[in-house]
């Protein structure tokens, strides 16, 4: 394993889930373009939604910071409404709670199959001593494990509503690997970031983490070096 057995003063390694570890990544951005292209048809004057508003103003945030974004980009403006609002109301709320509808109606449809290379890169870090955790924006984080049958993996999962359960700021802010480090009980300089999102790369480079790996999933290599990563790979089993 050349990239791990290089970093031997390395303790453990936190991951992302979406585009990392699964490929719900896609699901994520097809539930987000489902979403605001409905949204968006009654607001016939705003610039449409396209791919590359994932990736500027959505992709590895907390979902109501990607609604908020989103809609600042249109320049619209909307009530907060609270946590659990209607996913029908027209809220940052509703809207987030409506996308999450849309996620979890595809995950049921469609199951979730991981990515091969990251599997055998999880197992072999596993087999090396390292410590293992997930750490992601999406509220779903726990169930879309048990759906790609990696749970066993990660006795340490902070997701959505770990971090709002305990106050922390989402990505870019490095606040939530800082805990999943501190719930492993090791300084973040011996923890490893693995992350696929320009969000989750700045929020390694903003941490006094050992490494960042950047996984190229559509964010662009130039974008995740420019935002911190220490290296860019395509896929993790690159680093076998």
């Amino acid at each position: 394993m050349k990239a791990l057995y290089s970093w031997m003063d390395a303790s453990a390694v936190l991951f992302d889930l979406d585009g990392v570890l699964t490929p719900t990544a896609e699901v994520h951005e097809t539930a987000w373009r489902e979403l605001f292209e409905g949204y968006l048809a009654r607001w016939p004057e705003r610039r449409p939604y396209s791919g590359s508003d994932y990736f500027a103003h959505i992709d590895g945030k907390p979902r109501f910071d990607g609604v908020r974004d989103f809609l600042a980009s249109r320049s619209i403006v909307l009530p907060e409404g609270p946590p659990d609002d209607d996913p029908a109301s027209d809220t940052v709320s509703g809207l987030g709670n409506r996308k999450n509808r849309l996620f979890n109606d595809i995950v049921a449809s469609r199951g979730v199959r991981p990515f091969s290379g990251s599997v055998r890169f999880v197992q072999a870090a596993q087999q090396r001593g390292l410590k293992l955790a997930v750490v992601s924006s999406s509220r779903n984080a726990a169930a879309v494990l048990r759906a790609a049958g990696l749970e066993e993996y990660f006795p340490v999962v902070v997701d959505g509503t770990a971090a709002a359960g305990a106050g922390l700021p989402g990505k870019p802010d490095p606040a939530t690997f800082e805990y999943a480090a501190a719930l492993l009980g090791l300084p973040t300089a011996s923890c490893i970031v693995v992350e696929d999102a320009v969000s989750g790369v700045r929020a390694g480079s903003a941490g006094r983490f050992h490494s960042v790996i950047g996984v190229e999933r559509g964010a662009g290599r130039q974008n995740l070096l420019d935002a911190g990563a220490t290296l860019v790979v395509d896929d993790l089993d690159q680093l076998l």
